[in-house]
C-alpha cells in the first residue's frame, strides 16, 4: 500500500514582489524574493458523494512571523505563530496572537488590514505555491500488537482517519509523532498533531474557510477524538485561541508503518 512520505514532504510558497504585490504582508519585505518552504503536516480529502467533487487540503507546519535576512530584529511585534493552509486554488492562512481578533495592517500602507484568519485565492497572492507531497510503501498494522510493536522498535507510522456523513466523505494522513505503547496488555493510543478538522455540514465552497486545525487521539480502529483550536475565554471580554474543544467521532482509522 502506498501513503505519504511525511519526512519529504512541504508546501513552497513564493512571493516576488517585481512580479506581484504580496497580499499577506504586514512589512516591507527586505528583498522582493522568497521561497517559503514547510513541512507537511496533514492532508485532508474531502468528496462531495452526489458530485464526486473532491478537494485537497494540505496543512503545513507552524512558524513565526519574521522578517527574513535582515541583521538583527528578526521576529515581528506583535508575533504570531503562522500556520497556513492549502487547496488547490485558495489558501487559509491561521495566525495566533495573544488575543483572537488581533488585526494588522497590511503593507504597504493603505492596503487594508489582515485578520487572523486570512483567505483568498492563490494566483492574487502568490507567484507559486508548489506541493511535494511523495509516496512511499506501507504497510497496515492489522492489531493493536503489531502497533505496540512497532512503536516500541522506533519504526515511523502513519494514520489514515476516515470520517463520513451523508454528504461527504473526509480522509485524513498524517504522521503520528506521539504514540502510547503498552506491551503488556497490548493497548496503544495516540496523541498526535496538529491535523485538520473539516466541518462536513460546510457547503462545498465553504470547506477551507471553516477548516480548524487539532489534535487527534484514537485507541480503536471505530473512533477518534479531535481537540480542536477555537477561541476561548481566558478573562471577561478576553479570548485567545487553544486547543478545548473535545469532539468524538465516528471514524475508519488505519496505522500503517512506513517502509
Amino acid at each position: 500500500m502506498k501513503t505519504i512520505n511525511f519526512n519529504s514532504s512541504f508546501v513552497t510558497f513564493r512571493i516576488d514582489t517585481e512580479c506581484k504585490t504580496p497580499q499577506t504582508v504586514t512589512h516591507k519585505p527586505p528583498y522582493t524574493l522568497n521561497n517559503a518552504r514547510i513541512p507537511v503536516e496533514c492532508v485532508c480529502t474531502v468528496t462531495e458523494k452526489t458530485s464526486q467533487v473532491t478537494q485537497v487540503f494540505v496543512l503545513g507546519a507552524s512558524c513565526k512571523t519574521e522578517r527574513v535576512g535582515v541583521p538583527r530584529d528578526v521576529w515581528l511585534k506583535p508575533n504570531a505563530d503562522f500556520c497556513p493552509i492549502f487547496s488547490e486554488d485558495r489558501y487559509l492562512n491561521l495566525k495566533t496572537y495573544s488575543q483572537v481578533g488581533t488585526e494588522m495592517e497590511l503593507y504597504p500602507p493603505g492596503s487594508g488590514s489582515q485578520s487572523d484568519r486570512q483567505s483568498g485565492l492563490i494566483a492574487d497572492t502568490f507567484e507559486s505555491v508548489r506541493r511535494h507531497l511523495p509516496a512511499c510503501n506501507g504497510e497496515v498494522l492489522e492489531s493493536p500488537r503489531e502497533i505496540v510493536e512497532a512503536v516500541l522498535a522506533n519504526h515511523s507510522l502513519v494514520a489514515r482517519t476516515e470520517l463520513e456523513n451523508d454528504r461527504y466523505q473526509a480522509f485524513l494522513e498524517y504522521p503520528v509523532k506521539t504514540i502510547n505503547a503498552n506491551e503488556r496488555d497490548w493497548v496503544f493510543q495516540t496523541d498526535t498533531g496538529p491535523v485538520l478538522f473539516p466541518d462536513l455540514t460546510a457547503e462545498p465552497e465553504d470547506l477551507l474557510a471553516t477548516l480548524e486545525i487539532a489534535y487527534a487521539a484514537f485507541n480503536d480502529p471505530g473512533w477518534i477524538e479531535f481537540l480542536v483550536r477555537v477561541p476561548t475565554a481566558v478573562a471577561a471580554d478576553v479570548h485567545v485561541y487553544h486547543y478545548s474543544r473535545a469532539v468524538r467521532c465516528d471514524a475508519l482509522n488505519q496505522v500503517l508503518r512506513v517502509s
